[in-house]
């Protein structure tokens, strides 16, 4: 860092650091109530060394990092940095210390521009921004980092992949030289990603900063880390350097000695059959009014998965919801099995169309219904779970009995609150729900994110079980690899609209990575 851009601390302050930083934790546990989210846990983090986190969903990750950025306090244990130990009560001393994180989504406010994001992301900023100044000192300090951003664009109009580059030289503009990643390629292309983390690489080696990255993506393990730390169930069950360890081990490693699952449905080979879903010149509107899904047209045959890829917020959410109904749209038309279809609840009875949308605890569920009661959302008004007007709760409850063993639901109870399942038991539970009658469409977004192994497994089994059934399923996801592994054929959505189609026989990475960074003349 420039010594311009150390004036703006107050002189009675430490200097930041200006080197890659070394931590270690030792002994850390941490407590909620009669929980162990972190049982004797100890990693090192050599200084300049690009250091990964795994685990699955609960293992205690987003614990130990709220520890060391001063969210949580651990119960016991020590943190030492640059081989001294320190406290850190808040996220003020980790800042101080030279700790800083980059979320999974951005934190940037959109209609200031980078330059504007840079300089108010300062602990101390006067009440009169001399702008001349400050611009001076931001050229001073991009010419010392590999990435470039427009600093005089709002971010509102970057692309993701420029934004998480902002989300990083913040990181960096702060002296923030040990940076923690939680998942920082979720909103990215894979060539996005790929450079992102090779920047991230570059200043590792050369011991400009320390990275510690949260991440689910073995392939962005085993090409960018030095070594790797597991943890399963708050315990750390292994670590390695990359190289010695394999993807194989370390997924050994975070599921313990049980056998790792892996989806074992096959994709049975089914005659052309007919479009099943139409959608034509849909258009539809997000919460501001504006256009979020700009005339898509697309078709679903009976015993096909079509993928939809792309980057979060190009108009997935809002095109899903208007396919279940919970959002109308402004023009176009929708047809299921040559009829048109508005998703009113009588349609999705007739049609037999059903869904699995993300986050399916707020966007499927009532939380705090039971989930025998959950379960009987699609038919609790019709027999057997009802007599006229009046509900047959003995029913409700076989059948909520039957499903929860079929789909081997954990769950405490049939009237138990469904709040109180986990990610996967829900995803379970509502997929019970929407597959307990024979699915003509099936329409599922995002449907294992942070799911653990078994969970995906079982649930990719049963999207590509209701496929051989003959549904035709759309399958849109933010996980390419899903997409590639799931689909018959993948289409890319690009600022709202559908840029690309292909066979899954004929897809190539590289080049429906270009397509959903918009790069159309390139693929």
């Amino acid at each position: 860092m420039t010594d311009a851009g150390l004036m703006r601390y107050k002189p009675d302050r430490p200097a930041p650091p200006q080197h890659a930083l070394a931590l270690k934790i030792s002994h850390m546990t941490k407590r909620f109530g009669s929980f162990t989210a972190l049982d004797d846990v100890s990693i090192s983090v050599a200084p300049g060394s690009f250091h990964a986190l795994l685990g699955e969903n609960g293992a205690g990750k987003s614990t130990l990092v709220k520890c060391l950025v001063g969210f949580y306090r651990p119960d016991a244990g020590q943190v030492e940095v640059d081989d001294r130990e320190v406290e850190i009560r808040s996220p003020q001393d980790s800042h101080a210390l030279g700790i800083g994180m980059v979320y999974q989504h951005f934190t940037l406010v959109p209609s200031m521009s980078a330059a504007e994001n840079l300089v108010m992301s300062r602990a101390e900023v006067p009440a009169v921004v001399r702008w001349r100044e400050e611009r001076e000192r931001l050229a001073a300090f991009m010419k010392t980092v590999p990435f470039k951003v427009p600093l005089d664009k709002p971010v509102s109009a970057l692309a993701a992949g420029e934004k998480q580059k902002l989300e990083i030289l913040k990181q960096l503009y702060l002296d923030r030289r040990f940076m923690i990643l939680d998942e920082p390629t979720s909103v990215l292309t894979p060539a996005e990603a790929d450079e992102v983390l090779g920047m991230l690489k570059d200043l590792t080696r050369a011991r400009k900063v320390t990275i510690l990255m949260i991440t689910h993506k073995f392939r962005e393990v085993m090409a960018f880390a030095d070594t790797a730390s597991v943890l399963r169930r708050g315990k750390l069950t292994g670590e390695g350097r990359i190289g010695e360890v394999d993807a194989s081990r370390l997924a050994e490693m975070m599921v313990g000695s049980r056998e790792i699952p892996h989806s074992h449905a096959t994709k049975a080979a089914l005659p052309a059959g007919e479009a099943q879903l139409v959608v034509k010149d849909l258009v539809v509107e997000d919460d501001a009014g504006r256009v979020a899904v700009d005339r898509v047209s697309f078709s679903v045959r009976k015993g096909e998965i079509l993928g939809i890829a792309g980057v979060s917020g190009n108009g997935q959410r809002e095109l899903v919801q208007a396919l279940v109904g919970q959002r109308l749209p402004t023009g176009g038309a929708i047809r299921v099995a040559g009829e048109p279809y508005h998703a009113t609840r009588a349609e999705i009875a007739a049609r037999h169309v059903f869904s699995l949308p993300e986050e399916p605890l707020r966007n499927a569920c009532v939380p705090g219904m039971s989930v025998a009661d959950n379960m009987a959302l699609r038919t609790f008004d019709r027999a057997p779970l009802a007599s006229g007007i009046w509900l047959r709760a003995g029913e409700i409850g076989s059948q909520a009995e039957r499903l929860i063993g079929q789909f081997k639901v954990a769950t405490r109870g049939p009237f138990a609150r469904i709040e109180t399942l986990s990610g996967g038991n829900v995803q379970r539970a509502v997929l019970a729900r929407e597959l307990s009658q024979k699915a003509s469409v099936l329409i599922v977004q995002n449907p294992v994110f942070g799911l653990d192994f078994a969970a995906v497994a079982e649930i990719h089994d049963r999207i590509v079980a209701a496929r051989n059934d003959g549904a035709a399923v759309l399958l849109v996801s933010e996980d390419l690899d899903e997409l590639l592994e799931l689909s018959d054929r993948v289409a890319v959505i690009f600022d709202g609209r559908l840029v690309y189609e292909v066979d899954i026989s004929k897809a190539e990475i590289p080049v429906i990575g270009r397509w959903m960074a918009g790069h159309a003349e390139a693929a």
